[in-house]
């Protein structure tokens, strides 16, 4: 890590307005799937993961949303762009149902795209977002976490940081081995009102160098400062600019961190078996076919050899 000079300390101040969702990675855990569709379009039922995601980033008001995207990925931006061949298709029918879901991701919000030149990291991938953000916080969401649209993370995340300023992170509780799959955070404190202070955090800990038994999840709002901080973060062990020491960074710069512990739905589909599992639990949950679908599915399990 290279000196410099000390960064100011984000106060709090005005609540964030953006949204970078890191886009880029190569899918290789759901090869061959991922040869010719993204990753982040591979359907969750029957939504895209990417659109769960969006919803969410316009639900709580952040309407300007960057996508970092990569070589192979133009599909996403077509996936979010109008469709007029389908649509008066759908107006011919009077499908009004479909043609308004068809619709829908092309609605919500302002969507901009940049292309990270090669996968280095999730640093690296929110390093490209500078110009798009400018001196303001904004929020980072990660497509393989999807957030149950009736519990509440991001509005708490914005809400914090807009108090207290600085970083803030989303966090889950995990048992035993599984922290070595996520960040790993040290408590400077205790948790009020679901909110800790972080005093520092490290990425993937192996199970007895955990710091906690808190682990970061795939949600962030971040202070402008944060990009000098990844200039002067060195790659990690894996080759890749992590965002997790950058933050850390920051900490030791005197910005404050703080953690939103999220006890609610989370659909982990970064994992083929996680994937699955959150493609059944939502399906069961679907307005249209999850009557239909869990009745199938009681009748499929009670067939099965255990």
């Amino acid at each position: 890590m290279t000196s410099s000079e000390p960064v100011d300390v984000p106060t709090a101040g005005s609540r964030a307005r953006k949204a970078v969702i890191p886009a880029a990675g190569l899918g290789t855990r759901f090869a061959p799937a991922t040869k010719a569709v993204p990753k982040e379009l591979l359907p969750v039922v029957d939504v895209p993961a990417l659109e769960y995601i969006v919803a969410e980033a316009s639900r709580e008001g952040l309407s300007d949303i960057l996508v970092v995207t990569g070589r192979g990925k133009g599909a996403i931006e077509d996936h979010f762009d109008a469709a007029p061949d389908i649509e008066e298709a759908l107006e011919r029918k009077g499908d009004e149902h479909r043609l308004a879901r068809v619709r829908r991701s092309s609605e919500l919000g302002r969507l901009h795209f940049v292309r990270q030149r090669e996968p280095q990291g999730l640093g690296d991938a929110v390093s490209y977002a500078e110009a798009f953000v400018g001196d303001e916080s904004f929020a980072v969401l990660l497509g393989d976490d999807i957030i149950d649209e009736r519990d509440v993370l991001l509005a708490t995340m914005l809400d914090v940081q807009q108090e207290k300023g600085g970083v803030v992170l989303g966090l889950i509780e995990v048992e035993g081995a599984a922290i070595s799959l996520y960040g790993s955070i040290k408590p400077a404190g205790d948790v009020m009102d679901g909110v800790i202070a972080v005093e520092t955090l490290i990425e993937k800990p192996k199970p007895e160098e955990a710091l906690s038994n808190l682990a970061v999840i795939g949600r962030y709002v971040l202070p402008p400062a944060i990009f000098d901080a990844l200039r002067r973060t060195e790659k990690g062990a894996r080759g890749e600019l992590e965002l997790t020491d950058a933050m850390r960074t920051l900490a030791e710069d005197g910005v404050p961190i703080h953690g939103v512990v999220f006890p609610g739905r989370r659909y982990d589909t970064g994992d083929r078996q996680d994937y699955l599992r959150a493609v059944v639990r939502l399906a069961v949950e679907h307005p249209e076919l999850g009557a239909d679908f869990s009745s199938w599915l009681v009748d499929f399990v009670g067939t099965l050899d255990r």
